[in-house]
């Protein structure tokens, strides 16, 4: 979803875009929420993550990929990691 919203901003997108985007999510949200989200995104566009909101499988799949990453990434820190 960071990526998509960095991707829309990269591309001059406005307010109306980010509700349009925030509504194509499904996120749980009415319009004010998606407004006011929208709003917070101009203000403080958000750095790439790495975390999505996905069902348990692709949770697992990954959280896998942040663990990978810690030490790489500034921010991202192992506090958890199984020996294969």
């Amino acid at each position: 979803m960071t990526r998509g919203i960095r991707n829309l901003l990269a591309n001059e997108g406005n307010k109306d875009d980010l509700i349009a985007f925030i509504f194509e999510r499904n996120l749980p949200v009415d319009e004010i929420e998606a407004s006011n989200i929208a709003d917070e995104i101009l203000i403080n566009p958000p750095v790439q993550g790495f975390l999505t909101i996905s069902n348990a499988l692709q949770w697992r799949l990954q959280y896998a990929r942040v663990i990978e990453r810690a030490g790489q990434e500034d921010g991202i820190i192992a506090v958890y990691k199984i020996n294969p």
